[in-house]
């Protein structure tokens, strides 16, 4: 595998793993610092067709910051911004000095842009999150936020600047938004955020504490079921909360952003105000005990027309929050600073208010125009850019690339074939899709346990959905997974995009679970392809199976292979393993990816004259049980490997041979799997070291069970 990244202080450095295509298998690390006077041209390290190697035992993953123009632009000062460490300077704050640190920050967003962190989400906030923490005062209030990818402003200015300038680092709080003194709840996959700010704003009352709870949300994350459970709760329990819906005007679905956007003027912006005022609240609340007090059914006609003008004036929805439960305020301007100040101001300073939803309108910013990775939020915080995320004719192919491939292929012959896509976002892989499809291609976007369920309806009317969610995000569907389609045995073919490991996005993103959770259901059928080949057989057996659910997973990043033609998949024996390389000293069974490092392995272990076995279980269920079999009667030693936590593969090849008596046998068996916690974001390779995952730790975990700890221990330094 082979990184380059640039940094901001003008240096390019290059991690090189030794099985490279592109590079000399020598260099395992370098780098190049450049005088700050020095003009850098455009780099390019991704491969020409020429050049490409046709081998298929190197692996590649080229990773190059595009440069924005011939030169590199200077930091803009921030003078405003220099002077706050924390909250409490921002009490004292003019409203013109507000404007000018909504400007610093800014400004300190499109510089770090350069490093490829994507702040597109944040730069709308900005201003909203001056706002809040000059009205707000954390830690003593409660600030939650919905996404990560919205908390940079917030981070700026609760005393992470400088962590946000280094090089990302394992365990790293500037990553994403974990729990400190200024985040009292961590920010990872959305919708979180009303939840747990209920939670804590009833056990403030329970404890007579008057510390205020604001929870921040977004357009995406309202396409969530979770959101709207919260606010039923909220607006039931009538606890005390501000929610704040930052509303960009995105959508992931395009018909919604085709209706006419909310506007902002002189009217809406004196409604807001007077709407979050104490007179008219107060107002309100005599209103409502006097038609009380006249009876006969003058309350409900108060509230009837209450709602019906609230209704007239506000935006198109606004009263779906008012019939949760929650006081509509807005529109409100999210880059006005003495609007967004005085409409938070007055409802900080109401008592007994319940939960208020303050609708602020903002608009999305781009970051750096000439930066291609800009429009994407799958990005990388270690400096090297995502390939996944990158337009597809400037990236070297991935396995969404080879699966979408092999997929139109199989829409072609068979007209049953649908797509429901779930997530946050959507690769560029999977437009081209998409534009195949048409009217077959559904995207729901963070609706995943709607998308399952969905997928099961159009099963059961005749259609083959193909369900295409990341590891990390089908976790919160799993409900739906076990009693929508597994129980029932309805034909979904699940598609585990970003599995296993994901680099700079760490353990928030990993696919770290789903081969425990998926090979435990009953009626499901788990496999996972080695390379590119197997995945288009794969997609070709899935189509075939219409008795029960099936799924597969593959990793994030480039292929294993290097041979650019595309494969026509061939349906595989369900349940049926193959031994690639066959030896008589130690097996290696692997699954999925971690194949391709079984073969790594064998390739150091052969240099040490050690003769190796290397299968390819393809399924972990059904299990290739006369692969096992053989494997532990022609071999003292068996060594499982996968990409996954602990109760997954290894657990199934353990569970047959004690029952088969194998293990009695005398056979050795060893698992190796991700270990049993939480790995943060690093490179790639830094991850799979850390992991135990690695080629060198496989073949030293052989070593030591062949007795040669000496062999071993030189292995891993």
């Amino acid at each position: 595998m082979a990184g380059a990244y640039c940094l901001n202080s003008f240096r390019i450095n290059a991690h090189f793993e030794e099985n490279s295509r592109l590079l000399a298998p020598k260099i395992e690390y370098s780098r190049v610092a450049f005088p700050s006077n020095v003009e850098l041209s455009r780099l390019n390290f991704y491969p020409t067709l020429a050049s490409t190697s046709t081998s298929k035992e190197y692996t590649s993953n080229v990773c190059c910051l595009p440069d924005a123009g011939n030169s590199i632009k200077e930091k803009v000062p921030t003078p405003m911004l220099d002077i706050v460490e924390n909250p409490m300077h921002l009490k004292n704050l003019t409203s013109k000095e507000l404007r000018q640190l909504a400007d610093d920050i800014r400004s300190e967003l499109l510089f770090m842009s350069k490093t490829q962190i994507s702040f597109k989400a944040s730069l709308s906030a900005v201003e909203l999150t001056v706002a809040i923490h000059h009205v707000f005062h954390p830690p003593m209030d409660k600030i939650l936020w919905d996404m990560g990818d919205q908390t940079y402003p917030h981070k700026l200015l609760t005393g992470r600047r400088s962590l946000l300038h280094e090089a990302r680092k394992i365990d790293d709080l500037s990553t994403y938004t974990c729990r400190g003194a200024f985040d009292p709840f961590g920010a990872g996959h959305g919708c979180s955020s009303i939840s747990s700010g209920l939670g804590m704003a009833v056990a403030r009352d329970i404890k007579g504490k008057r510390d205020r709870v604001v929870a921040v949300i977004s357009n995406e994350t309202t396409m969530a079921g979770q959101v709207y459970e919260a606010m039923s709760n909220a607006g039931y329990l009538d606890s005390n909360m501000v929610v704040i819906l930052n509303d960009s005007h995105h959508s992931l679905l395009p018909k919604l952003e085709q209706v006419p956007k909310t506007s902002i003027n002189a009217v809406s912006s004196t409604l807001s105000k007077l709407q979050s005022s104490k007179f008219f609240r107060k107002f309100r609340e005599v209103a409502k005990v006097l038609t009380k007090k006249i009876g006969r059914g003058m309350h409900e006609w108060a509230a009837k027309i209450d709602e019906y003008a609230r209704g007239m004036m506000g935006p198109t929805g606004s009263t779906l929050f008012e019939e949760l439960g929650l006081y509509y305020i807005g529109p409100v301007d999210g880059h006005n600073i003495e609007d967004l100040v005085c409409v938070l101001r007055e409802v900080a300073s109401l008592d007994s208010m319940g939960p208020v939803l303050v609708h602020v309108i903002t608009k999305e910013y781009c970051e750096v125009e000439d930066n291609p990775t800009s429009e994407t939020s799958d990005e990388s915080h270690e400096g090297s850019v995502n390939v996944e995320s990158l337009p597809c004719n400037s990236r070297p192919k991935t396995y969404s690339d080879h699966f979408v491939e092999a997929l139109i292929t199989e829409s072609e012959r068979d007209e049953d074939i649908v797509v429901v896509h779930a997530g946050m976002g959507m690769e560029p892989s999977f437009q081209l899709l998409k534009d195949k499809l048409l009217d077959k291609f559904f995207h729901v976007g963070m609706a995943e346990q709607h998308a399952v369920t969905f997928s099961a309806g159009l099963s059961c009317g005749g259609l083959k959905p193909f369900c295409i969610i990341p590891s990390a995000f089908l976790q919160r569907a799993y409900d739906q997974v076990v009693h929508d389609v597994d129980r029932q045995k309805i034909p979904v073919r699940f598609v585990i995009t970003s599995a296993g490991l994901v680099g700079s996005d760490g353990a928030t993103h990993s696919g770290t679970f789903d081969i425990t959770f998926m090979s435990c259901l009953p009626n499901m059928i788990v496999m996972a392809p080695s390379d590119e080949i197997e995945l288009a057989h794969m997609v070709a057996t899935a189509v075939l199976i219409d008795d029960r659910p099936v799924c597969f997973r593959y990793p994030r990043g480039a292929v294993a292979l290097t041979n650019p033609k595309p494969y026509v998949g061939e349906a595989i024996e369900i349940g049926k393993g193959r031994i690639l390389l066959e030896g008589k000293d130690i097996a290696l069974l692997g699954f999925g990816s971690m194949v391709q490092n079984c073969l790594r392995a064998h390739s150091l272990l052969a240099k040490l004259g050690i003769d190796v076995t290397v299968a390819d279980a393809r399924f972990c269920k059904p299990l290739d049980i006369n692969l096992v079999r053989t494997l532990c009667k022609n071999h003292k030693f068996l060594i499982t490997v996968e990409e996954g936590s602990v109760g997954g593969f290894g657990a199934h090849v353990a569970q047959f041979i004690s029952l088969d008596g194998l293990l009695d046998a005398g056979v050795k068996w060893r698992p190796i799997t991700l270990p049993d916690n939480y790995i943060e974001g690093a490179l790639p390779q830094d991850q799979l070291a850390l992991a135990g995952l690695s080629g060198n730790h496989i073949a030293a975990t052989a070593l030591n069970l062949l007795g040669r700890t000496r062999d071993a221990l030189l292995l891993m330094c």
